[in-house]
């Protein structure tokens, strides 16, 4: 299984604000990877910083933030929900620009030296809403203390200290994830705010709801987008030799981020401000339409491609069992062809057993595309010949069945890796006694990662400690129980071993200090609302 280069297509457009104007290729690394190899010299260099400038910084980093705070909290007092005194009293000015003034500082002594500032930012009552992207890091939180606008807050981030009375300041949006009728209040609070006609700061918000390695743009969630309003589209960039900016869900934690940040001498940092793009009345009307159109425009200004990837696809490409997926996995864009085909994930689990059967009793029989479409039930299109592709790995028009099935049942149930592998031994196993040859599990085990390559020799000699050839479903079950690291041994020995910046939550929440707000039970302008795939 593997990623085949396929070129973009050019879709028609529609009418006024085109309908996803351009589908670009999807991007060949994991958006929420990523990996940050040190040589000696870098080493070197950072173990002499971490001794002399590192501690400096950290201190007077601290030290202008608790002079913020007094500031901050005499400012914040009093109802959040208060409309703004216009014109704001003079007090209100002169503390605005000591804490614009301080929080500069604090950035300048943690190295952030020159910010980069391209365009103009237009006024709230031009644009009341501000979208940022990519969001990679929580030193995007840069433009937000140079404005001092509103933002889009986790609720349980006002009870950071110091911290929490900063962000109070700033008048921002509360919301939790995990109380639907909260994201309802947010975007009715935003649209309020919205308009005002400039009464209220302008709202700052990263609607990809989570971090990526900016190595594209992934869906825009549509709560920015639903009160119709005029936007200004802000992009992002951290030009830097070394990218100790960014922070996923894979890869150096907040932590170290922070350190060997602070251990570089210079960081630097552009913000673009793009014209402000206003709706068309069909953009109006279906608030996922105008996100896309938003995301076009700031990909083309990026010169970065967009994928459908979600914040949703961040619990397949972190989800803990025996085979956690590599980088450069393909399985992402498999369960992003997979919603693409309007497929119902809680269906496609019932229907594993199913599928599996069928895919069995061809006992390795290629199929074509229509034969495909017919054996999903699903019409011949662009996206299901995208993800016939996936699995024709000779280019010669044929797929193996099984190989569906397989991935399916990774991204369907990720965490479940012996699932997964008896199901496959189902469909792969001899008829005698189910049992299959090291050919066979390297077939599995490549679909099950979504590599191209892999090498399965070492792996599958330690199972078949008999030396008989061949291998059943309860001899690797017993082996892994014995080895339950068995991947990082045995298929991908040489790479570093997986770290994440958090551990990964039940229910998956953004690591930025942004959130995702967008209203699960929404109707404007949104499709029916599925659960996540993965």
């Amino acid at each position: 299984m593997r990623l085949r280069g396929r070129g973009p297509r050019d879709a028609p457009a529609s009418s006024a604000g085109a309908v996803d104007a351009r589908r670009l290729a999807p991007p060949g690394r994991n958006p929420f990877v990523h990996e940050l190899r040190l040589g000696a010299l870098r080493k070197a260099q950072i173990a002499v910083m971490t001794l002399t400038l590192f501690p400096i910084r950290l201190l007077l980093a601290a030290f202008m933030m608790l002079l913020a705070w007094p500031f901050a909290l005499v400012a914040s007092l009093g109802p959040a929900e208060r409309d703004p005194e216009q014109p704001l009293a003079l007090w209100r000015k002169v503390v605005d620009f000591l804490l614009k003034a301080i929080m500069r500082t604090m950035w300048f002594f943690g190295g952030f030296h020159w910010v980069a500032v391209k365009g103009q930012q237009a006024l709230p009552t031009e644009a009341a809403i501000l979208t940022l992207a990519p969001h990679s890091s929580y030193f995007d939180a840069i433009p937000v203390t140079m404005t001092m606008s509103s933002i889009v807050m986790k609720a349980e981030s006002r009870d950071i200290p110091i911290w929490g009375t900063l962000i109070k300041y700033i008048r921002p949006v509360f919301v939790s994830r995990s109380d639907q009728d909260s994201r309802r209040r947010t975007v009715e609070e935003i649209r309020r705010r919205a308009q005002s006609k400039g009464k209220w700061p302008q709202i700052m918000i990263f609607p990809e709801g989570t971090c990526t390695n900016r190595t594209c743009l992934i869906t825009f969630k549509p709560g920015a987008f639903i009160p119709g309003v005029p936007v200004q589209p802000v992009v992002l960039r951290y030009p830097n030799q070394l990218d100790t900016i960014t922070w996923t869900w894979q890869g150096p934690g907040a932590l170290e981020i922070l350190w060997l940040t602070l251990c570089q001498l210079h960081n630097r940092i552009e913000i673009e401000f793009l014209p402000v793009y206003s709706p068309s009345e069909e953009e109006k009307k279906d608030p996922a339409l105008y996100a896309n159109n938003v995301r076009r425009v700031m990909a083309e200004a990026l010169g970065v491609s967009v994928t459908d990837y979600t914040f949703e696809d961040c619990q397949l490409a972190l989800a803990e069992g025996q085979l956690r997926l590599p980088a450069d996995t393909c399985l992402l864009e498999f369960a992003r062809l997979v919603r693409g085909l309007g497929l119902k994930p809680e269906k496609l689990e019932k229907d594993l057993g199913r599928y599996a059967e069928s895919a069995r009793m061809k006992r390795g029989g290629k199929i074509d595309v229509s034969e495909f479409a017919a054996y999903l039930e699903v019409p011949v299109s662009d996206t299901l010949a995208d993800m016939f592709s996936l699995f024709d790995e000779s280019g010669g028009g044929e797929m193996d069945p099984r190989e569906y099935v397989v991935a399916l049942s990774v991204v369907c149930r990720p965490a479940q890796t012996l699932d997964t592998m008896q199901l496959a031994f189902q469909m792969y196993g001899s008829q005698e006694d189910g049992s299959i040859d090291e050919d066979a599990l390297s077939s599995i085990l490549k679909t099950a990662l979504g590599v191209a390559e892999l090498s399965v020799t070492d792996l599958f000699r330690a199972i078949d400690q008999e030396e008989k050839g061949r291998i059943t479903f309860a001899d690797f079950s017993r082996f892994v129980e014995m080895d339950p690291d068995f991947a990082e041994e045995y298929l991908y020995p040489n790479q570093p071993p997986f770290e994440s910046c958090a551990q990964t939550p039940p229910a998956p929440t953004p690591n930025g200090f942004c959130a995702d707000f967008s209203p699960e039970n929404s109707d404007a302008g949104k499709k029916p609302v599925r659960k996540k795939l993965d």
